[in-house]
Parts: C-alpha cells; structure tokens; sequence
C-alpha cells in the first residue's frame, strides 16, 4: 500500500540532483525534494520523515551546520541522515560522521549502491526503534521477552556487519564463519591451558556476537578505496588501515549511549588489535607480543585465514593448504607462536568449516 511507504526528504540546492536522485528512489520511497537546509528544517516541524538524503555542499546553511540544528532538537536528533557530497577528502567524511550521519556517499553516485545504503539503514532504524519499544518495558517482560530482547540485538548487530560486507563486496557466509573458527579456536585454546587466567573472564558469547563488529569501521573507507581490484597504493593502505581507528570510534559512541559495556568491551577489542602484529609491526598502535589482547591475537589468525580463503576484489581464493602454510610461517612474526601451535592442531576443523560454507578452492 502507498501508506506503508517510507518516506524520504531529499535536500540538495542543484535541481539536476534532485532530479535524479526523485527518479532514483520515487519507486521505493515516498521522496520529498528540498532545496535548502533552512526548508528543510521547516519542513520538520510539520512532517519527520524516516530518511534524510543532505547535500553537504549548499549556500547560507551547508548540510553540516543543517545536522547539527537537527541533533540539537529532540523532535528530529534521531532520524538518520546520510551525507551526498562530491568532496572526497577523508577528514570531510569524519566531520559528517562525528556529527550524527550514518553514512556518507560520494556523488555521483551509483543508484543500485544508493537504493542498498538506504534499505539497510531503514532495516537497522526499524530494528533500533523496536529496541527501544521492548526497552522501556523491560521490568514488565517475562524470561520469554527478554530472550527476544536479545536476538532483537544481535539481529542489529548482524545487520551492521552486513553493512560492512555489502560496502567491502565480501559475498558467501563470511560472518558465519568468523564466529564458527573463533569458537574452535577460543575453545582449543581454553582446553590447552596454555593461558588460563584471562580466558576464565570471558562471557563466550558475548564474546563470539561481538566478534561480528571486528571490521564496522570500514563503513567510513572510500568505495574506490575499498572496492579497488587492483594493488592499493601507500597513500590508500594508509587509509585502508584507518579503519580499526574509526571502528573504536564507533564502538564507543555506541558505549556512551547504552550501559551493556561487556558486549562493547569485546567488540572494542576485535575492533582494535586484529590487525596489529607480534612483532609490533601491525596498526593502528604497534603494540607488540602480549601488549595485544588475547581475543585480538586469536581474531587475527581467524581473520587472515577467512581471507586467504575467500575471493576478494582484489585476489582469487587460496586452498586450505596455501593458506594454512602462510600462517604457520608467520608464527613469531605476524602471529603469536603459542596460538600457532594451537591452530597448528585444529587446521582441519577451519577446513571443514570452510568447505561446509562453499568457498573453499582446494589444492
């Protein structure tokens, strides 16, 4: 039905945009063209749509100064808005998400990646206002809504990694099987004893949802950047590797509005150290042996062989045997020897899982 539509506010002062971006979504969306950030906010006052598409780049009131009216006003702080610009320098981009955006898309932009960031974010809005609902009742709710509680929140989490994936072209059950070899390997190392005392802290599933959120801060890298087919350049490594930074940045706004801090505590770690090395040649920080936490030397071998694995953009698949040779002989320098010999003895465990998933290439 027409009434069961979104509806969308479109704000860009050049005509030609509003023009394409109407002929993009008008079949989807009930879409409102606006042509000024000072419309735009009087046109809040009487309708709040579920979306705002804002122009960054307009006369008297840019979409910057726009969204920070917005945010400053109970009434439309949570109506998410996401950024259309043509600049595209990285600090821009921060600057919009630090404001309040969601998401940022550089014109001209593609109208089927278009329509797909909208649908996601709609999706997560619609999870997060159910959220809200069966929050405020929590006290009221019985063990039975409580448990829906949680999978309403591990629906939202897994919905932002599928952001994440959709915007890195990562196809297949990559999620799925980043949680099912942190738990063969989490579990391997538990029965091992080779470190006892920090894994009797662990909730472990806590541990294994939180690990879905390892790389949400490449929702701020560059489509061109992420999507390259080719070798990234130094200057595009660099910001390849801001985004564990910018994923610590969004665990802990995250953190700032919710008091479950063990989940967030968890994310933050994957989010942060899976990419640092061993030998303390890794990012974002450089830490060294076991300067780095436990969960992010075990994500980092999880991490690396899922990718060795799979096709990416910019590489074919490797056998289970290729992949498995690379990491062993990273041990010491890339990865921590003690959690090789581990993966050492359960390589056939991450070979099964991988082949049950179909993207395997054997040798």
């Amino acid at each position: 039905m027409e009434t069961d539509r979104k509806t969308i506010f479109l704000v860009d002062d050049d005509i030609t945009n509003l023009t394409v971006g109407d002929h993009t979504l008008s079949d989807f969306y009930n879409v409102f063209t606006i042509n000024s950030g000072e419309t735009l906010l009087k046109m809040l006052e009487r309708r709040v749509p579920d979306l705002i598409l804002l122009d960054v780049e307009m006369p008297e009131m840019n979409g910057y100064e726009t969204i920070k009216r917005m945010k400053s006003n109970p009434k439309t702080h949570d109506i998410p808005v996401i950024f259309l610009t043509a600049q595209s320098a990285i600090e821009n981009e921060l600057e919009g998400l630090t404001l309040g955006a969601v998401d940022y898309i550089l014109k001209p932009f593609s109208p089927p990646l278009l329509r797909k960031r909208i649908e996601m974010h709609l999706l997560v809005e619609s999870q997060r206002q159910e959220l809200i609902r069966f929050s405020n009742n929590l006290m009221d709710m019985v063990e039975e809504k409580t448990k829906n509680v949680v999978d309403l929140r591990n629906a939202i989490m897994f919905t932002m990694a599928e952001l994440v994936e959709y915007r890195d072209d990562i196809t297949g059950k990559h999620i799925e099987r980043i949680q099912e070899y942190l738990r063969v390997l989490l579990n391997a190392l538990i029965e091992s004893g080779m470190y006892p005392d920090e894994p009797e802290s662990w909730d472990m599933d806590l541990v294994l949802q939180s690990a879905q959120l390892h790389d949400v801060g490449k929702i701020t890298i560059k489509d061109e950047i992420l999507l390259k087919p080719g070798r990234l350049t130094h200057e595009e490594f660099e910001k390849i590797k801001e985004h564990t930074t910018f994923g610590k940045n969004i665990i802990d706004e995250i953190k700032s509005m919710t008091t479950e801090q063990a989940f967030l505590d968890y994310a933050r770690i994957f989010v942060g150290t899976h990419h640092e090395k061993w030998d303390g040649s890794g990012y974002p920080t450089g830490l060294k042996g076991e300067e780095i936490p436990l969960l992010g030397r075990a994500m980092a071998i999880v991490d690396v062989y899922d990718a060795l694995v799979s096709n990416r953009p910019y590489k074919k698949a490797l056998s289970h045997s290729e992949a498995v040779k690379i990491i062993l002989d990273s041990s010491g320098t890339q990865f921590d020897p003690c959690m090789i010999e581990i993966f050492r003895n359960i390589t056939d465990r991450f070979y099964e899982i991988n082949s049950q998933s179909g993207s395997e290439r054997q040798a």
